[in-house]
């Protein structure tokens, strides 16, 4: 058969020998094969036939459990850990089943389980480390904010002065006659100026106003995010808080059932 470039083999093991899932068909003899060639059937060819059938759903069944085996092997390769909400949950739903509602109650109300809830999945926290690396963010993020904040108040105050002493200088400049106060002011703003413009003729009062406006909004902008992450670092605390108590209280509970469990 290989010299002739057919693809059957011939082998004289049995199946099982072969490793196959397979039922032998009986031998027809030739008799039996001639009437089957014949159209009649016979004892023997319904038995192989029989057998060509079951192995057949051998087959199918065969493959079905091949793809069961690698859909179970995708699912555990996709499986993610339980997350500390997850771990946080169990204990909760543990001791509810328990009767000790009122465990969680001297912890938290209702909304803020939720609330503790809600943060430790949003922001998809594993474990402890997870929760205090998240709620350092936070703070840096508003540590950066305030560093933010700081050069642009001080330019702002320049921005002011410098803005405020050009009014004054255009206000009673060729104005005649002027007042000793009026001359004063005048004066002022004119040494205040020539200091500032070192040398410069040109006052660029219009890029003054117009980079005071665009850090005004910038500050407004900043301001607001310090305000909301203030209020989030306040509730984020308070979440820590509560979860430090939730796995402490635990803890202390297990230790009992492991000193009990070595003296028995």
């Amino acid at each position: 058969m290989e010299r002739g470039n057919h693809t059957e083999r011939i082998d004289h093991r049995s199946y099982a020998r072969q490793g196959k899932d397979q039922i032998p068909t009986v031998h027809l003899g030739v008799a039996a094969f001639q009437m089957e060639k014949r159209g009649i059937r016979t004892e023997r060819g319904d038995l192989n036939r029989e057998i060509e059938v079951t192995n057949q759903k051998l087959r199918q069944l065969k493959a079905r459990i091949r793809k069961l085996r690698d859909w179970l092997k995708e699912e555990a390769a996709s499986t993610e850990p339980p997350t500390l909400a997850d771990y946080i949950q169990e204990i909760l739903r543990r001791k509810a089943q328990a009767g000790k509602s009122g465990y969680s109650q001297s912890l938290y109300n209702l909304k803020d389980a939720a609330n503790m809830l809600n943060f430790l999945t949003a922001n998809n926290i594993m474990d402890m480390a997870g929760l205090d690396e998240k709620f350092s963010s936070m703070i840096g993020e508003q540590m950066d904010i305030r560093d933010k904040l700081k050069p642009i108040e001080r330019r702002l105050a320049t921005l002011k002065k410098h803005i405020e002493q050009v009014d004054i200088y255009m206000k009673y400049k060729g104005k005649k006659p002027l007042t000793d106060t009026e001359q004063a002011l005048f004066a002022a703003a004119h040494s205040y100026l020539k200091d500032v413009m070192n040398g410069k003729t040109t006052l660029p009062t219009k890029a003054w106003k117009a980079e005071y406006a665009k850090l005004t909004a910038e500050r407004k902008t900043l301001n607001q995010r310090y305000l909301v992450l203030k209020d989030e670092v306040k509730e984020a605390e308070q979440i820590r808080r509560s979860v430090y108590n939730i796995l402490r209280q635990e803890q202390r509970e297990r230790q009992p059932r492991r000193e009990q469990d070595m003296e028995y």
